[in-house]
């Protein structure tokens, strides 16, 4: 059911932002530039707006919010609860699930950090 809601969801947006899109383009690449900057995706000089601005509301756009939001649907964490089995990948590429690294009954303790 809730795949079902976001399916409605998400269509809904697109067809609204594409058609939004063609009636008044100015105003929509106004409103996508905005959105890049709050995730910086305009601050690259080599990235244009020609380069990913139409591709929003686009059929790939629909396709990859639905993906990304039906995982999440799996990757609900709460309090007091079991953890989310979670994909990940391995630093040689293998893409196994988080609960594969428990031992026994010890802890599983996660550190993430950044290499930059």
């Amino acid at each position: 059911l809730q795949k079902i809601l976001i399916l409605l969801q998400v269509t809904l947006s697109v067809v609204v932002g594409k058609t939004l899109m063609i009636l008044f383009p100015n105003a929509m690449k106004r409103y996508i530039l905005k959105m890049g900057e709050k995730s910086r995706m305009n601050r690259n000089p080599k990235f244009s707006y020609e380069n990913w601005g139409p591709t929003f509301f686009s059929f790939k756009y629909l396709q990859f919010v639905l993906k990304v939001k039906w995982k999440r649907l799996e990757d609900e964490a709460y309090e007091g609860h079991p953890a989310p089995n979670t994909p990940v990948v391995t630093l040689g590429g293998e893409v196994c699930h988080l609960l594969d690294f428990m031992k026994d009954n010890r802890p599983l303790i996660l550190n993430f950090g950044s290499c930059t």
